[in-house]
């Protein structure tokens, strides 16, 4: 069977960079890229946000009143930045405001409402442009009503006959709750195939401790899951041409990343010296990210502090009193700065990932291919990437296992460079691009093609 052979059309709630709020929004953006290098016919599909720039992105409208449901909708259609991938994106009063995600308040329809009508929305639309995917790949619990719509009210729909569907969970802990529904759930149970997005993460979630009140019900799709580790843009994050850094430098001139530090040092107010070792964090400051593991204690080692991000107040404001009472050691910026997250990549030595659990994680790779030596917990995809080659491993969530892990590395730096630089550079080798990941999506798109229904 030749990959081009294969229609995939890939549903998500966001998509990057036309309407993204996170993680999710970056693979949406990303994987389809990597399949089409595969030959694979690969497109998207979401809600048109009134937040997405129709203008910016030429957007187009190809079908009006398509009948969905007891509603109607108009189906537009884009391309993917920097690709040839198609984009449709389905236009209703639910997604006409500025949100992406909604609280339901003064009015507005919840998400769970606004969602189960794009699952709908999702084969209606194929049917009305006649796209027959052999697979629709579904992202998250926003649409997993559509797995239950195709194996249930959809059964005897000959378009769709041959149609399987996968299902990947990026984070279990977002379920999608209604008084009688979760959406999760129906997601796990209808799909024909299940994955998460790291390998560590599919076995840990079949566990009390990790699955979210759905082990048992994933211990029943056992069979039917897996796990593929999400990729990294990795032309987009490249110290060696990235345009959002001040110095410039790959594995050959790891040097010049001193420059970059001593410039965020400045930039930053803090002391000015190339050999302190600088610790980075970016993230969102929630108690899954292990935001409370930092506490004072941590003033007392040698080394300074460079934390972004936004999250909870209780969080924010514990990192914000560590700034105020040791303000050479700790630096806390409390937003989201794409620029200033690059140039903590760039200047930090060692960086931070101590998630309570972790279904991939980003930041470690991305930290890595900078000549970062990430700091991680044994949880998810951070130890499906972080071992003793690239960086230091705790595996106990606790402040003081973190402390420890801390304390060696900054011994390791200080006292044996040959070490170090060693570590750096097993980081810089790793292969985290899309590529890799997509030629397993492949493999798992090819298994559902040969599902018998």
């Amino acid at each position: 069977m030749k990959n081009n052979n294969l229609k995939i059309l890939i549903a998500a709630a966001e998509i990057a960079p036309i309407a993204k709020v996170g993680g999710l929004g970056d693979v949406a953006g990303a994987l389809p890229k990597a399949l089409v290098k595969l030959k694979l016919d690969a497109r998207l599909i979401a809600p048109f946000y009134g937040v997405i720039d129709r203008n910016k992105y030429k957007i187009k409208l190809i079908k009006q009143n398509i009948k969905t449901g007891h509603a109607l909708i108009n189906l537009w259609q884009t391309v993917l930045p920097d690709s040839t991938v198609p984009i449709y994106l389905i236009e209703h009063n639910f997604f006409k405001n500025k949100k992406i995600y909604s609280l339901g308040a003064g009015g507005e329809p919840k998400d769970t409402e606004r969602f189960s009508f794009f699952s709908l929305a999702i084969l209606e639309s194929m049917k009305a442009i006649n796209f027959l995917p052999d697979v629709v790949h579904l992202n998250d619990w926003h649409t997993a009503a559509t797995a239950a719509l195709l194996k249930n009210d959809y059964k005897d729909d000959r378009f769709f006959k041959q149609t399987k569907t996968l299902y990947t969970i990026h984070n279990l802990a977002n379920q999608g709750l209604t008084d009688s529904k979760n959406y999760m759930a129906e997601g796990i149970l209808n799909a024909d195939l299940i994955n998460t997005v790291s390998p560590t993460y599919a076995k840990e979630i079949l566990t009390k401790e990790y699955g979210a009140g759905l082990e048992n019900i994933l211990a029943k799709r056992r069979k039917q899951l897996y796990g593929i580790l999400n990729g990294i843009d990795i032309d987009f994050f490249n110290p060696t041409n990235d345009k959002l850094i001040k110095f410039n430098y790959s594995a050959e001139t790891l040097e010049k990343k001193l420059a970059n530090k001593t410039a965020l040092q400045c930039q930053l107010g803090l002391f000015k010296n190339e050999k302190t070792a600088l610790v980075g964090l970016i993230t969102r400051f929630v108690r899954q990210k292990g935001i409370e593991l930092i506490t004072e204690k941590f003033s007392k080692l040698n080394c300074q502090f460079v934390f972004l991000g936004t999250g909870e107040e209780y969080y924010e404001k514990a990192l914000l009193n560590l700034a105020g009472k040791y303000p050479n050691k700790f630096k806390v910026l409390i937003k989201f700065d794409e620029k200033l997250a690059h140039k903590i990549y760039a200047a930090s030595d060692i960086f931070l990932a101590l998630s309570l659990f972790e279904p991939c994680g980003l930041t470690q790779m991305i930290a890595m291919r900078y000549g970062s030596v990430p700091i991680a917990r044994l949880t998810g995809g951070l130890a499906d990437t972080v071992n003793n080659r690239v960086g230091f491993t705790f595996k106990n969530f606790g402040s003081l296992k973190f402390y420890k892990a801390l304390k060696l590395a900054l011994k390791i730096y200080y006292e044996k460079p040959k070490a170090w630089q060693k570590l750096r550079l097993n980081g810089i080798k790793q292969n985290f691009s899309w590529d890799k990941s997509a030629k397993e999506y492949l493999e798992l798109y090819k298994k559902l093609k040969n599902l018998k229904k």
